[in-house]
C-alpha cells in the first residue's frame, strides 16, 4: 500500500520500513495484540505489562503557528492530551485500561519555544489527567524530560510513555479477530458528554498532510521554520485556508479544527469491557495507517467496511483540497471514526448504545469474512466507489 500524497511530504502512512525493521523482534506474550505487552515487571505470571510510547506528532507546529498568529500560549495546552490519548487509546484496544503512569518528554527549539509554552503543555497534562480522573480513569504523572535540542527540533515535539500492568485474562488480543465479527465503529467528531467543545475529529495522525493540504502558502512565506527544509515549494503549504478562516461546515476557525483535541474513547471502551468482554474478539485505534490500519491484525481475513460514516467538515475539506484521492484518504485519515470494536453481531446494539451514552454517534461499518488466501485484506465501499488495501 502506498499514499503518495503523504509520502511526498516525507511520511510514511503505514511505515511498512519501519516494521521491516522491527520484525525480527519479539512480538511479546500476546503477539497479534494491538500493543506489545511483555511479561510482568512484578514476576507475577497472571499479570503482564505495557510500556507504550507516541506523541502529538507535528500537531505541535500547528500550535506553534497559531502561538505566532495570535500571541497566545494556550495553544500548546491541547498538545499534552493529544500526546496522551495517542497512547491511552492504543493501550485500550489491548483491554489495558487501568492504573497507568505516565512520563512525559518535551524536545524544543528554546529560541523559537520559551517556558510560558511549556508551561502550558505541563498544564494540559494535569487537565487531562484530572478530567479523566473525573471519569474513572487513573493516570499517575511520575515526571519526564524537556529537551533544548534546538540542533534537531524546529520548533516542539511533545510525547509520552505509559507504563501500565494487566491481568493476562483482561487482554484483548487482536489475532482473534474472526469471520463472522462486525464491526462496530465510534465517530471521532462531535462533542462527547466529557468534551467542552466541538471535536473536528482530525486526532494526532495525518497532520503533515492535513497542515500542507488546508493551510496557504502564506506559512510557506512568513514561518519557514514551521516545515522541513527537504519540503519543496509544491508540496509546502497547498491550501486555499489561513488559520483564523472559518472551516466550511462548522464554526470552527480552522487553525481549531486543526488542534481540536484528540478524543479519548476510554470512558467508552471500559464501559464495553465491562459488559461485553466475552463478545469482543479485537478493537482497532484507526490511527497511523487510517481505515486501513486493521489489516496488520488477525490472520487470513478480509475487512470489509461498507457503511462508513460521512466525511466530517476537516476531511471534506482536506479532500477537496484536490491533493488527494479518497483511496489516499482513508490509508492516511480516520475519516470519521476511530475506534472500531470487532465483535459477534448481538452486541452491537448494545455496544452502539454505550457509545451513544456519552453522546457519541456509532454504528456497524462492515463485517469480516474469510480472506481468498492467507494475507489480509481491506476492501472499503463509498460514495459508489470500492477501494482495495492488500
Amino acid at each position: 500500500m502506498s499514499a503518495e500524497s503523504y509520502l511526498s511530504r516525507g511520511v510514511s502512512p503505514t511505515k511498512d520500513d519501519v516494521k521491516a525493521a522491527v520484525r525480527n523482534q519479539s512480538k511479546g506474550v500476546f503477539p497479534g495484540a494491538f500493543c506489545k505487552l511483555i511479561e510482568d515487571i512484578a514476576g507475577d505470571e497472571n499479570y503482564c505489562t505495557a510500556i507504550h510510547a507516541d506523541g502529538a506528532g507535528t500537531k505541535s507546529s500547528v500550535a506553534y503557528l497559531m502561538y505566532k498568529e495570535t500571541g497566545s500560549y494556550e495553544w500548546f495546552k491541547g498538545l499534552a492530551q493529544d500526546s496522551l490519548v495517542m497512547n491511552t487509546d492504543d493501550l485500550a484496544c489491548a483491554g489495558v485500561v487501568r492504573n497507568l503512569s505516565l512520563s512525559n518528554t518535551i524536545g524544543r527549539n528554546a529560541h523559537r519555544v520559551d517556558g510560558r509554552a511549556i508551561a502550558q503543555v505541563i498544564e494540559g497534562y494535569d487537565d487531562i489527567i484530572a478530567r479523566l480522573s473525573n471519569l474513572g480513569i487513573d493516570i499517575r504523572m511520575c515526571g519526564g524530560e524537556t529537551a533544548d535540542v534546538g540542533d534537531l527540533v524546529r520548533t516542539l515535539i511533545v510525547d509520552s510513555t505509559l507504563v501500565a500492568r494487566a491481568k493476562r485474562s483482561d487482554i484483548v488480543n487482536a489475532a482473534n479477530i474472526r469471520p463472522g465479527n462486525v464491526i462496530v465503529g465510534l465517530a471521532s467528531s462531535g462533542q462527547a458528554t466529557y468534551e467542552t467543545a466541538y471535536n473536528s475529529g482530525i486526532s494526532s495522525n495525518g497532520l503533515t498532510a492535513a497542515r500542507h493540504m488546508l493551510l496557504s502558502k502564506y506559512y510557506y512565506e512568513n514561518y519557514k521554520e514551521s516545515f522541513s527544509e527537504t519540503l519543496g515549494e509544491d508540496k509546502a503549504y497547498c491550501g486555499r485556508f489561513r488559520l483564523t478562516d472559518k472551516l466550511p461546515e462548522t464554526d470552527l476557525s480552522v487553525g481549531e479544527a486543526i488542534l481540536s483535541p484528540t478524543r479519548t474513547f476510554l470512558p467508552v471502551i471500559s464501559e464495553v469491557l465491562e459488559k461485553h468482554r466475552s463478545s469482543v474478539y479485537g478493537i482497532i485505534h484507526c490511527t497511523g495507517g487510517g481505515q486501513a490500519k486493521c489489516r496488520d491484525f488477525g490472520s487470513g481475513v478480509r475487512y470489509v467496511k461498507d457503511n462508513l460514516f460521512e466525511l466530517p467538515p476537516i476531511f471534506k475539506a482536506i479532500f477537496e483540497s484536490g491533493e488527494i484521492p479518497m483511496k489516499e484518504m482513508f490509508q492516511v485519515f480516520n475519516c470519521g471514526h476511530r475506534i472500531e470494536f470487532y465483535c459477534d453481531a448481538e452486541a452491537a446494539p448494545s455496544i452502539v448504545a454505550i457509545a451513544n451514552s456519552f453522546n457519541i454517534e456509532a454504528k456497524v461499518v462492515g463485517h469480516v469474512e474469510k480472506a481468498p488466501s492467507d494475507n489480509n485484506e481491506v476492501i472499503i465501499r463509498y460514495g459508489g466507489e470500492e477501494f482495495e488495501y492488500k
